[in-house]
């Protein structure tokens, strides 16, 4: 508490979740699909998704989520 005695404590409203969740899934042609966060030193361990069930399936570790495309059977 000792940091803010000169000014009121600032909060950041971005918590990380919400940015996620305004991402829109990612409409993926095919069954499965990988996903590596975005790469580089950025990015997580790369992980393999299965779309066969329907809805959005989030990633493990960034939270992205896929669906598989209507038109792909």
């Amino acid at each position: 508490m000792a940091r803010f005695t000169d000014r009121p404590k600032e909060v950041n409203e971005k918590f990380a979740i919400d940015l996620v969740a305004e991402e829109p899934p990612k409409e993926i042609h095919g069954r499965h699909v990988w996903c590596d966060g975005g790469g580089g030193p950025l990015g997580h361990p790369k992980v393999y998704i299965n779309l066969d069930q329907e809805g959005p399936h989030p990633c493990g570790y960034c939270g992205l989520r896929y669906v598989m495309a209507a038109d792909h059977h």
